[in-house]
């Protein structure tokens, strides 16, 4: 059986990419998509291993070879899904998790319908602020721009199939590997299996 892909969005500095790298510490049938940006790299970040980092150009070089399964803009820099990475992934049954944002998600949901879709917000707008300016590597205004983006996202919110609410680590992991676990085997994920029974029995 494929792997799932599963499409993460949600605000800029509610966990997600915590989130991913505990989910794949802890089990071993998932993968993570390598996004490509133009952004400059955060303190701590590797290129090629949290992001590919490029030029506007090389980006745009990509774009125009169709290699990127989505891609979009967001506060001013480009990120992007390389194409043939999640493809592989999924035929060796892994489950794929795409770390974007909604423009991006609405693409992916277009594109594979059968794409989980989950949604990461923190427990309360106050710890949300709190974890930005955490960081340490913004501005106030670049803050309050991620708050307006924020604003937008949080219309989207009802086109997911899960909210996972990032306040313990621990249990939001267990949440959203169930989640995981519950959606594989939906009806209309699991058609091609469910006719390969039905032709079966119509044989005998």
């Amino acid at each position: 059986m494929d792997g799932l892909l599963i499409v993460m969005s949600g605000f800029s500095g509610a966990g997600k990419g915590t989130l991913m790298k505990r989910l794949m510490a802890d089990y071993d049938d998932f993968a993570f998509s390598v996004s490509m940006t133009t952004r400059a790299p955060r303190q701590g970040e590797v290129d090629g291993k949290d992001y590919f980092f490029v030029t506007r150009e090389e980006f745009e070089k990509a774009i125009a070879e169709d290699g990127f399964v989505e891609y979009a803009q967001y506060v001013g820099n480009y990120y992007g899904t390389p194409k043939a990475y999640v493809l592989e992934q999924l035929k060796k049954g892994k489950n794929v998790i795409l770390d974007i944002e909604v423009q991006g998600a609405m693409q992916i949901k277009e594109k594979f319908p059968d794409a989980l879709m989950l949604f990461v917000i923190p427990p309360s707008i106050e710890v949300l602020l709190k974890r930005l300016r955490a960081r340490g590597t913004e501005s106030e205004e670049v803050i309050m721009r991620r708050i307006t983006q924020a604003k937008t996202e949080c219309t989207y919110m009802d086109r997911y199939e899960y909210i996972v609410i990032n306040d313990d680590l621990d249990t939001a992991v267990k949440e959203m590997y169930a989640m995981v676990q519950s959606a594989k085997f939906t009806v209309s994920r699991c058609r091609e299996f469910i006719d390969t029974v039905i032709d079966e029995l119509k044989s005998i």
